[in-house]
């Protein structure tokens, strides 16, 4: 898949000085993620329990911008908005496909990635060719993703599971046929489970943005205002090549 990487409208960067959020001192920014989407929040790091990624280190710099501290809050994906309604996180920083189903609950930032879904398999299964070969299959997704709304329209067999990683494992013990995952977090996997393969079919992209409450319209233009600094300054640039293969 050809990766492609979004410029974001400038705002300035008056509106990146008023982030207010709803962590428990005015000098911490909350972000909600779910850790199991490499390369964009995964844990690791020398502790082996550092929550890193692509989106952390765009979270930490939007943070920075305010003149605030990050505090990353971990949970399952299917979490995320219902913890960002009820106040418990200031926004979501979580690879999260901008849809209008979320529309309808939250706001998104500019688009700051391109996606699209791919499909892992194991080596031996040559089944999979076209879109209407997903048909009846039997397909592992990730709760509450993108993948987990698409594979609905293809088969009425999908196990939908907390984490990307519990997906693969159950694909890997020939459990289920395939795994309908994001472009990135597939070759992520890819990359440990030399076993599989990933089958490029013609889906649509996707687009990735931050998700904040309805009621936060500094915050949201602060983001922007943040992401907009970072394209036109290289930290964006830099972050794509750290991160994505």
């Amino acid at each position: 898949m050809k990766k492609s990487v979004l410029v974001v409208a400038s705002l300035g960067l008056t509106g990146a000085l008023m982030l207010t959020g709803c962590g428990k001192s005015d000098d911490v920014l909350v972000v909600g993620t779910n850790a199991s989407f490499p390369p964009f929040e995964y844990v690791g790091g020398a502790s082996g329990d550092e929550i890193m990624g692509f989106d952390i280190d765009l979270a930490k710099q939007i943070a920075k911008d305010a003149g605030k501290t990050l505090k990353v809050e971990n949970m399952n994906f299917d979490s995320l908005i219902v913890a960002l309604n009820a106040g418990k996180v200031d926004f979501i920083a979580s690879g999260m496909t901008i849809t209008p189903e979320r529309q309808a609950s939250v706001d998104f930032s500019e688009p700051y990635y391109e996606a699209t879904q791919m499909v892992l398999v194991n080596k031996d299964n040559n089944s999979i060719n076209s879109l209407d070969d997903l048909k009846g299959k039997h397909i592992a997704v990730q709760l509450g993703s993108t993948g987990d709304i698409m594979a609905k329209s293809y088969s009425q067999q999908v196990t939908a599971f907390n984490s990307g990683f519990e997906a693969v494992m159950e694909l890997k013990n020939a459990k289920v046929d395939l795994v309908l995952f994001d472009s990135e977090p597939a070759i992520s996997f890819l990359e440990k489970n030399p076993q599989l393969k990933m089958v490029e079919l013609d889906f649509s992209p996707e687009f990735y943005g931050f998700a904040v409450a309805k009621d936060k319209v500094e915050l949201l233009n602060s983001i922007n205002s943040s992401l907009s600094i970072m394209k036109q300054n290289g930290g964006y640039d830099a972050l794509v090549n750290k991160h994505m293969k």
